[in-house]
């Protein structure tokens, strides 16, 4: 397996000049300079409407098509006519849950997580409006010890599905708990089950927010109908991208675009306006990023090598929060604590007991000590930091350290060193 070269790595990306520690990746990845130089470009040479006749808008709606391309490979689609962009991930599910109004009985029943809100929201929402049962496939904790250490498995999804089982809307890697759910494998599963049950009907939604830096995906494989993902966490600008199966956008889906559009079969019926056209064409610098970073010029080959080098950052950082003296000092890791391709560099930990320090205030020492960027808070995964039990403060809820391929051990231990002084 090729490894990284982690200073051509780094110097593909020009925040990481300054020395500063972004360690709240999760959040938002920095952006690569082919990107950026891309953004520049189409606004300085190519910034007008799309569809013109004349030589520049001719070529800017190339470069926006472009885009397309570049997405569809990244989820490994059958086809340019199943992607689309958005501004954001929870708009474009969003608009899909909306598309999604005239195709939902009452009774169907949605099967959600407690992960992040953009893939709760719109089916809590549109559960309302068509008289729809909400089911939450809840994390359990792995560990006697530690009633934190919470994953989801997927035996015990499967009692969730019945024959009114209507659409399982999952999350392919936890924005909090950093634990990878096999999506293939509880699809599958599911969708087995729902066969037996005698469901009619079954739509599968995957949010690949947390998922997409560190992982390849691919929704053919997977067997799924919607996927979206945010660029601006994989290296590219604030923007999303959405899958949508060419079969649910012609049964399942009615138009929220335009009336006089005939996009039924495209997935510009999910999108009223179009799209930050610089921030599409900024897209198409993602995959020859990703790439570059090995000898095979394959985007496997690349996801395996960042996978391997984000181990050697998870591995330091999970030794310290779960040695003896931490776990007597209170401090325990929110997710699970394996040093394995189970689980991303995202580390999420609470300090509790008599001497509990809350989340805010660790953050804070960071902060005041300066040079490293971590945070705070319940990173809008609101329903999972809630139902944590012993409770937690959900607004100050966890200190996150998350971590990509673009940083070093050099700075894992740096982050160590703070924490020593904090932890005391």
């Amino acid at each position: 397996m090729a490894t990284l070269d982690i200073d051509e790595v780094r110097a593909s990306f020009p925040s990481l000049e300054s020395g500063y520690i972004y360690a709240d990746n999760a959040g938002g990845s920095q952006t690569a300079q082919g990107v950026i130089d891309r953004i520049v470009d189409y606004l300085t040479n190519t910034n007008v409407q799309l569809g013109a006749d004349y030589f520049v808008g001719k070529l800017s709606t190339q470069r926006v098509d472009e885009g397309s391309f570049t997405i569809a490979e990244m989820f490994n689609a059958a086809s340019i006519d199943e992607v689309g962009f958005g501004p954001s991930s929870t708009m474009v599910l969003e608009n899909i849950a909306r598309a999604l109004d005239n195709d939902i009985q009452p009774g169907d029943e949605f099967i959600i997580t407690y992960e992040h809100e953009a893939n709760n929201g719109p089916w809590k929402r549109l559960a309302e409006r068509c008289n729809a049962v909400v089911k939450y496939w809840e994390p359990t904790p792995v560990s006697a010890e530690n009633p934190y250490s919470v994953t989801y498995k997927v035996e015990e999804l499967l009692p969730l599905v019945s024959s009114r089982t209507r659409l399982a809307a999952i999350t392919a890697c936890s924005n909090i708990l950093g634990s990878l759910v096999p999506v293939k494998e509880a699809v599958k599963a599911l969708r087995q089950r729902a066969k037996e049950k005698g469901a009619k009907k079954v739509e599968v939604s995957v949010d690949c927010v947390a998922y997409a830096p560190h992982r390849k995906m691919d929704v053919q494989q997977w067997d799924i109908d919607y996927c979206v993902f945010a660029l601006y966490k994989v290296y590219g600008a604030h923007n999303a991208a959405v899958y949508v199966r060419s079969t649910a956008l012609q049964t399942s889906l009615t138009s929220i675009a335009h009336h006089f559009l005939k996009v039924d079969d495209k997935p510009y019926k999910l999108q009223p306006g179009g799209p930050g056209y610089e921030l599409v064409y900024g897209a198409t610098a993602v995959v020859p990023y990703l790439k570059s970073l090995t000898p095979e010029d394959d985007l496997t080959a690349s996801f395996n090598a960042i996978a391997s080098h984000e181990q050697k950052l998870l591995a330091p950082l999970l030794r310290f929060l779960t040695d003896a003296k931490q776990f007597g000092r209170g401090v325990r890791i929110v997710g699970t604590s394996e040093i394995n391709l189970s689980r991303v560099p995202t580390v999420s930990f609470v300090v509790v007991g008599q001497n509990a320090i809350k989340s805010k205030d660790i953050v804070g020492a960071f902060d005041k000590k300066g040079g490293i960027g971590i945070r705070y808070g319940h990173f809008y995964a609101y329903s999972l930091v809630d139902n944590l039990r012993p409770k937690l403060d959900v607004n100050d809820g966890v200190v996150r350290i998350s971590l990509v391929h673009y940083n070093t051990v050099e700075e894992v231990e740096k982050i160590v060193d703070v924490l020593k002084e904090v932890l005391g």
